[in-house]
C-alpha cells in the first residue's frame, strides 16, 4: 500500500549535503570520543583544538563542498575561536603542555605560534 513516503525520498543533491556534513561533524565525533575517555587530560585540549581548527579550514576552503555546508563550517570556526581565545584566560592549558614531555614548547615552536606567544606560555 501506498503511505505517501515518496515525498519526503532525499533527492540526490540532499544526498550529497548530507555526506559532505557526516564528513564535516566526524572530526567533532572523534573530538568528544577522545575527550569522553576515562583519563582526559589537560595537555590534550589545546592540540585537539588545533586539529579541528585544521579540519575545519580544509572545508571552509573546498570549493567541492555545498556553500550551505561551508558556511556551517564558518560558523563552526567562529565558535571553535572563541573558545580557544578561553584557553588564554586561564594558564592551566599552556603550564599543562609545557609540563607534558612530549609537547613541551616545541608543540608551541611546531604549530607556528609567535615567539612572544611562546614567551608568555
Amino acid at each position: 500500500r501506498d503511505l505517501g513516503l515518496r515525498d519526503l525520498e532525499l533527492s540526490d543533491h540532499e544526498w550529497l549535503i548530507v555526506d559532505q556534513l557526516r564528513n564535516v561533524l566526524k572530526i567533532l565525533k572523534d573530538a568528544t570520543m577522545f575527550s569522553s575517555r576515562s583519563t582526559p587530560n589537560l595537555p590534550t585540549v589545546i592540540p585537539g583544538m588545533d586539529l579541528i581548527d585544521e579540519k575545519l579550514t580544509l572545508y571552509s576552503n573546498n570549493a567541492d563542498y555545498q556553500p550551505s555546508i561551508r558556511a556551517a563550517v564558518g560558523l563552526a570556526k567562529k565558535t571553535l575561536d572563541r573558545y580557544y581565545q578561553l584557553t588564554d584566560h586561564s594558564e592551566v592549558y599552556h603550564i599543562s603542555m609545557v609540563l607534558h614531555p612530549c609537547h613541551k614548547l616545541a608543540y608551541f615552536k611546531n604549530v607556528g605560534w609567535e615567539d612572544d606567544w611562546i614567551q608568555t606560555a
